[in-house]
């Protein structure tokens, strides 16, 4: 059986998630947030007082974490060493070391072939920030969302308001500036688009609009 996927890459706040989570609805396809893994990780780094920068600490912590994706009632959800962790890995140090950690090869290399065996057995929509550049170069489709970053300080910070989380835009708006900093200046996998990516800018555009253009894309080349 031949398996679709779909690769969204961009930086923090673009909206990869909200989007690929409605498209997987749409086109019954699996959902795979990569980022929830490196949040996992970075999590367990804070958790064991381990620097998000600490290459060879972080490293030595992997062999203790064990990483699952479960999904109920429609929701993927992230269990660490049997701990869901889904909300605890959605506030602004988790996003940090998150990034922090994503930075070293080991971490990479530890997460790699768990989100390319999801690819091979399920038709997947998967993000993150380098998922059509080394997670998945083969991806049927490759999307490079992006915003500006008051566009995505924005959202991310109505979000965090929604969820009861103190933070300012102005803190919201320098995380974001600097995780995109970090993110595309790493040696380890930058974020950047993959050649063979379609841009799409979703500054001016609401929810409804920014998944109506990818359902679009994924119609016009997918057939599906």
């Amino acid at each position: 059986m031949i398996h679709h996927a779909i690769a969204i890459d961009g930086p923090g706040g673009a909206g990869k998630s909200t989007i690929a989570k409605a498209l997987a609805k749409q086109l019954s396809f699996i959902y795979i947030d990569t980022g929830a893994m490196y949040r996992s990780i970075g999590l367990f780094a804070a958790r064991n007082r381990v620097n998000g920068k600490d290459t060879a600490g972080v490293a030595a912590l992997l062999p203790y974490i064990t990483l699952e994706i479960r999904f109920l009632d429609g929701a993927q959800h992230m269990f660490l060493n049997g701990e869901d962790v889904s909300e605890a890995i959605r506030t602004e140090q988790a996003s940090i070391y998150a990034s922090d950690v994503s930075a070293i090869p080991a971490v990479r290399a530890f997460l790699l072939e768990r989100q390319r065996d999801f690819a091979r057995d399920n038709d997947v929509i998967m993000d993150g920030r380098d998922i059509g550049t080394v997670v998945l170069p083969d991806a049927d489709l490759k999307i490079f969302l992006t915003a500006s970053s008051e566009a995505r300080a924005r959202r991310r910070f109505l979000e965090q308001q929604a969820k009861g989380l103190d933070v300012s835009y102005e803190e919201v708006l320098e995380g974001l500036r600097r995780r995109d900093l970090q993110d595309s200046s790493r040696s380890a996998a930058p974020l950047k688009a993959a050649e063979d990516a379609v841009i799409v800018d979703t500054t001016e555009c609401d929810l409804e609009a920014s998944i109506a253009l990818v359902r679009k894309l994924v119609k016009e080349r997918l057939h599906v």
